[in-house]
């Protein structure tokens, strides 16, 4: 038995699926080789999904806590609690926080935003994966848009800022594959630690969190030779403000800020300067720093400069919005209420903050928030000072343990939707192809049935209407039936962003920064950037609990003065200014000195947890999580 299907998780390749076999015995997934973007090949992630739908530790049924730990509950006992709960708040509809992650995505899972709209409810905004770089987009372009990503296939050379192409999207990895093979050069910048030899003719290992200061340099360059296109600059509307902010530092001097040498400087100016297409591929870390943001806008500004925006072949990748080419109007409040916002990246801290109304219930779904967020331990501790909290999860998570009800979620697979993608354009009907176990339900169900219950009700819309409403997009010309017979269409967008460098502000010119700013010093006794890089096995914290080990592994550049302090025979601990974690320690070859590398997503209660060592704040723009500034050192305990 075969259904096609379409992957959820929260991947760029949003694939379309194959699952076959018999679905109540064992059954697998491949990539659907009649879509003309999945190909017939998905990634690891997607594979190994189904160790996770057959985990031994998955949460099938309501848990309430009580005096003498986790007590099984009906659904009508769980739900009436729920409400009940909520009545109580309902005069102070904000202080009930509800806090939805991405840890699914789909159009479906908007309904519960909706419901908590609807309520008045208190919302999260910021994000701890990639508003500095949103932002930073829509400052220079007017919005965040990209050429076709198969329009690498006609880019002469590719400069890759720190994308791990073996792990964040197969399908972008395989598109770099086939450029080469066809002649492409690839040149990847990154501090190291990611798989990318693979793809790359050759590498620049720059001081993380430092790209600014090398696209500055080759800039200036640009500058110095007078080998800006002509017809580029009219398109610009602050060129000379930014022309001073690039010769106010010597290359020299900015080369040595990102600790890379001339000659590597000048490598990277004649490959833009060719003539020939250049494509700059953006990865999401190097804009989880302080100065994200600014890391973002001055590679957009290299992009721009060297004659390779609005171009074939050329063009700035970095994230799309995973929704574009859907409607999501309908996932707000009709009523238009005013809702009051928490920002997640400091979440642990805006929950003990909160007043008039202070956050007396909590609701979280799609997210194990206390894991993922910075300085988890303060958000532990928010919790904890929260009288009721919800979490709608199927694992006992480090969020989870500190709910006080649990309500067993379906997973992918097990739900029917409609997801895109953050990488293209095609647009996927999801077919349930499996029944949740036990007593698990979906959070549509979850939410349109608690809202039955509340006095007076709040009544969210059919499945299939709010299918229909993300469907009347400009881009789609399909209604929801056929969408289910076709299982995916591509929506109408062109291949070519900003054609005729034609941009989204006003005036149709683009932006560049106004500034170049140093990072903020490392505090005294912490001399490394601890990296909290992706794996490739799992997304975020979505690792079984029978997979994961203690003490996790960090790995160091064989050259880091971190290594001259350790006695290997001893306990080592990473550590930094708010936290300790018991650590194995190896080496890594190609790694940069300043680093150490933590691939990130396992849980607290299970001896890992990298985020409880680092300090919650924000990013230069976007309100975003800068995570990967963060200093810390080792040492043994």
């Amino acid at each position: 038995m075969e259904e096609i299907t379409a992957c959820t998780l929260d991947c760029p390749d949003s694939c379309s699926l194959v699952v076959s076999g018999d679905f109540e015995k064992g059954f697998g997934i491949r990539g659907n080789p009649d879509h003309p973007f999945t190909k017939g090949f998905t990634c690891r992630k997607a594979r190994n999904f189904i160790k996770r739908l057959q985990s031994p530790h998955r949460v099938t049924t309501p848990l309430v806590r009580s005096r003498d730990g986790w007590q099984v509950i009906g659904w009508p006992e769980a739900l009436d609690l729920c409400a009940e709960k909520i009545r109580q708040c309902r005069e102070e509809p904000a202080s009930i926080l509800h806090i939805q992650g991405e840890g699914a995505k789909g159009v479906l899972k908007g309904a519960t935003r909706l419901f908590f709209a609807m309520l008045g409810a208190s919302r999260v905004r910021g994000s701890l994966c990639d508003a500095a770089g949103y932002v930073a987009s829509l400052l220079d372009f007017g919005s965040r848009d990209n050429n076709d990503v198969t329009d690498l296939l006609h880019s002469r050379r590719i400069v890759n800022w720190g994308r791990d192409l073996s792990r964040s999207s197969v399908h972008t990895a395989a598109i770099v594959r086939t450029a080469r093979k066809g002649g492409t050069k690839v040149l990847t910048i990154s501090p190291g630690g990611d798989g990318n030899d693979a793809f790359s003719d050759a590498r620049v290992r720059i001081r993380p969190g430092t790209d600014r200061f090398l696209a500055a340099a080759v800039i200036r360059r640009f500058v110095e030779t007078g080998a800006i296109p002509e017809d580029v600059l009219s398109h610009t509307a602050n060129w000379d403000e930014f022309r001073e902010v690039i010769l106010h530092r010597t290359v020299n001097d900015l080369a040595a800020a990102c600790g890379v040498s001339g000659e590597e400087v000048e490598r990277l100016f004649e490959f833009y300067r060719t003539g020939e297409p250049v494509a700059s591929i953006i990865g999401t870390g190097l804009q989880r720093y302080v100065m994200g943001g600014e890391n973002v806008r001055f590679i957009n500004a290299l992009a721009l400069i060297s004659g390779n925006i609005g171009r074939s072949g050329g063009g700035s990748y970095y994230h799309l919005h995973s929704l574009r080419n859907l409607d999501v109007n309908w996932t707000a409040d009709p009523e238009g209420k005013p809702l009051r916002s928490l920002y997640m990246p400091v979440i642990g801290r805006e929950i003990l903050g909160a007043v008039n109304p202070s956050i007396r219930m909590i609701w979280v779904n799609g997210s194990n928030v206390i894991n993922q967020g910075p300085d988890s331990r303060e958000i532990a501790r928010a919790f904890d000072a929260v009288g009721f909290k919800v979490v709608v999860d199927a694992f006992m998570t480090d969020t989870a343990e500190r709910a006080d009800l649990i309500l067993p979620c379906a997973l992918m697979l097990e739900q029917e939707d409609i997801v895109a993608s953050y990488l293209h354009d095609y647009v996927h009907y999801v077919k349930a192809v499996l029944k949740p176990p036990g007593e698990a339900k979906t959070d549509y169900w979850i939410v349109s049935r608690l809202g039955r219950r509340l006095a007076p009700p709040v009544l969210l819309p059919e499945p299939d209407d709010c299918f229909r409403a993300a469907l009347k997009t400009p881009w789609l010309a399909v209604s929801l039936d056929e969408l289910r017979k076709k299982k995916f269409v591509r929506a109408c967008r062109n291949k070519l962003a900003y054609a005729g460098m034609r941009f989204d502000h006003p005036d149709g010119k683009s932006r560049f920064p106004s500034a170049l700013h140093e990072d903020p010093p490392a505090p005294e006794g912490y001399a490394s950037r601890l990296l909290t890089l992706i794996r490739g096995d799992a997304i975020h914290s979505q690792i079984p609990p029978e997979e994961q080990s203690a003490p996790p592994c960090v790995w160091v550049a064989p050259d880091s003065p971190q290594l001259k302090r350790l006695n290997p025979e001893k306990e080592t601990y990473l550590v930094s200014p708010v936290g300790r974690l018991k650590v194995t320690v190896r080496q890594l070859a190609d790694l940069h000195p300043e680093a150490v590398l933590y691939r990130r997503g396992d849980w607290m209660k299970l001896g890992g947890g990298a985020n409880q060592l680092i300090a919650a704040g924000f990013t230069d723009i976007g309100r975003g999580a800068p995570f990967y500034s963060q200093w810390v050192r080792l040492e043994n305990g």
